[in-house]
C-alpha cells in the first residue's frame, strides 16, 4: 500500500493561549490573531495537492480548517477523534491556579505520570496516545498515495510526534507546537514516519506553544 502524507496543524490562537487557560474540549473560539493566522496557513498551502481536510468538531479548529480548504474547494470533515485531552475539572482555569488548589494532583500532571487521569472525566496521556494513533491511523488508512490535513490541538499533535519517533508519554518535551504551525508526516499501515515539525515560515512571528505540561 502506497504511503499516506500528512500535514498536521494546530489550530490558531484564542484567547485563552494568551491567557495560559487550559481549553481542554471546550469549545473556545479563534481570536483575531488566530483567524489571519488560519487564513496564512492556507494561503502556505494552496499549491499543495490535498485530498481531504480533516478537522476537530471543536470549533477553534474547525475555523482553521474552514480557512484552509477553502484554498482547495473541499469540503471540511470533522471527527471527534482529533478533540484536544480530556482535562475534566481543570478547564477553563491557568495551572498556577490547579496548583493552588490542588497541588497533589498539579504535580501528577506536571510529572506526565502515563496512567493519571484529570478529575471528573480527563483523560490519561495513555488513553490520548491510543486514541489519536487509532483516529489518525483510520482517516490516514482512506487516502493512501494522497495527501490529507489535519487540523487538531497541542495534546493531540504532541501525542503524535511521540508515535512517529517512538517516544515515551511521559519523556520531556523538546519540540515545539506553536498555533497554525505546519507539520507533516507519512502513514503506512506499518506507522508513522515524521518528515517535518513546526514550520512556522508562513508567519510573521513565532505562535504561542503550547504550554500545558
Amino acid at each position: 500500500m502506497e504511503a499516506t502524507r500528512i500535514i498536521a496543524v494546530r489550530h490558531g490562537e484564542t484567547a485563552w493561549n494568551v491567557d495560559g487557560r487550559i481549553q481542554g474540549q471546550l469549545d473556545i473560539a479563534l481570536n483575531d490573531r488566530g483567524r489571519w493566522q488560519a487564513q496564512r496557513a492556507g494561503e502556505a498551502l494552496a499549491g499543495e495537492a490535498i485530498t481531504a481536510v480533516y478537522t476537530s468538531d471543536l470549533e477553534r479548529a474547525q475555523a482553521t480548517a474552514r480557512s484552509i480548504a477553502a484554498a482547495f474547494g473541499l469540503p471540511v470533515a470533522a471527527d471527534r477523534g482529533l478533540r484536544e485531552r480530556g482535562f475534566g475539572r481543570f478547564e477553563g482555569l491557568t495551572f498556577e491556579e490547579i496548583h493552588q488548589a490542588w497541588p497533589e494532583e498539579a504535580q501528577q500532571w506536571r510529572k506526565r505520570v502515563p496512567q493519571w487521569q484529570p478529575p471528573e472525566g480527563g483523560e490519561s496521556l495513555l488513553q490520548l496516545r491510543e486514541r489519536v494513533g487509532r483516529t489518525v491511523h483510520a482517516l490516514a488508512g482512506r487516502h493512501a498515495g494522497g495527501q490529507i490535513v489535519m487540523v487538531t490541538h497541542g495534546g493531540v499533535l504532541d501525542a503524535l510526534y511521540r508515535i512517529a519517533t517512538g517516544q515515551a508519554v511521559d519523556a520531556p518535551r523538546t519540540w515545539q507546537l506553536p498555533n497554525a504551525a505546519i507539520n507533516r508526516l507519512l502513514w503506512t499501515p506499518g506507522g508513522f514516519t515524521l518528515v517535518g515539525w513546526s514550520d512556522t515560515q508562513h508567519l510573521e512571528a513565532q505562535a504561542i506553544d503550547e504550554n500545558t505540561p
